[in-house]
């Protein structure tokens, strides 16, 4: 299972390491995602959301 935002949508990302000597080699880079309990359509659910979309306010947490 990928480790999805479900808010923003936002998922592993790819690209080239490269080094000094420019030699180039693939590399990911992953969001930050948490598992938290977050409310839903007036229920309390478990969903991935990325500390961006948590720290900008888009989720409300359950308490």
């Amino acid at each position: 299972m990928a480790k999805i935002c479900e808010v923003c949508g936002k998922s592993k990302v790819f690209g080239n390491k490269v080094t000094f000597s420019n030699k180039k080699s693939s590399r990911t880079w992953s969001p930050n995602i948490r598992k938290v309990r977050a409310v839903v359509n007036g229920s309390v659910k478990r969903i991935n959301v990325c500390t961006r979309c948590l720290r900008s306010g888009y989720v409300t947490r359950a308490v």
